[in-house]
């Protein structure tokens, strides 16, 4: 069942989404060579109990595995759920930083790829492509539209530049739990759910979009999902409130 969010909700909501946007854009200015990836993690679980909230990832285990920690991070290859541990970063990396929260018992939940010095062209413009998408979908997150009119927004910007979408993970609704329905996938098919979006409802949209081909494999963790031909993987994603007047972005500063 879709659950659609009153006005109290939403505040509440926003107030998650904005710490974990503030979270996010202190990690982004963080991201350095020689850093590890558990630093980036120990600094987002800190600023996260500052702010009154707690790690939403941390312990979250659907599938019988519960993840470790409390931020994501997918480095290079690594498409998605990345664990933060003891490998370094290093110049012309790229980092993806997945991150949610829970504040008065409602979720946040965003996600962005950082460029660690310089990186080459090809990476630059993945993560560009990956962020259009992302808007691309935003776009069509409006009142009467369906599911699928964002699904075939990312997609098609995605293809258009040559990259491949990841079919295995999906977006999803979003309130008071981490994962509601709808499912939002970043690709069309045939058959799959289409429900109309209402005003109330809260989606997390997050392409996450290969330089070469779709395929993936999941490593012995249980949750790091790699490209299968080891090429480059960027993830971006916000969580966007239905409303009559458009979509409103809440995990944008």
């Amino acid at each position: 069942m879709i659950e659609l969010k009153n006005d109290a909700e939403l505040a509440l909501m926003r107030k998650a989404s904005r710490i974990v946007a503030e979270i996010l854009a202190e990690l982004r200015e963080t991201v350095r060579p020689g850093m590890t990836t558990a630093e980036l993690d120990e600094l987002a679980e800190r600023r996260t109990l500052e702010k009154g909230a707690r790690p939403a990832f941390k312990g979250y285990g659907p599938h019988g595995i519960p993840f470790p920690r409390s931020l994501c991070v997918s480095v290079n290859e690594e498409i998605v759920h990345g664990i933060p541990g003891r490998r370094r970063i290093r110049p012309g990396d790229i980092v993806s930083l997945d991150f949610g929260v829970v504040y008065q018992g409602f979720y946040g939940d965003a996600a962005l790829t950082v460029a660690v010095g310089t990186v080459s062209a090809q990476a630059e413009r993945l993560m560009a492509v990956t962020r259009a998408a992302l808007y691309a979908g935003i776009e069509q997150a409006r009142v009467g539209q369906r599911i699928s009119d964002i699904a075939r927004a990312v997609e098609r910007t995605a293809h258009q530049a040559g990259f491949a979408v990841v079919e295995e993970f999906a977006g999803h609704g979003i309130g008071r739990r981490l994962h509601e329905e709808p499912q939002v996938p970043n690709y069309f098919s045939r058959g799959m759910p289409n429900p109309r979006l209402q005003a109330g409802m809260v989606l997390a949209i997050e392409p996450m979009i290969n330089q070469g081909g779709r395929d993936l494999r999941i490593l012995s963790d249980g949750w790091t999902a790699v490209t299968a031909d080891g090429k480059l993987s960027a993830h971006f994603e916000h969580s966007v409130a239905i409303t009559e007047r458009g979509p409103e972005i809440l995990t944008e500063l």
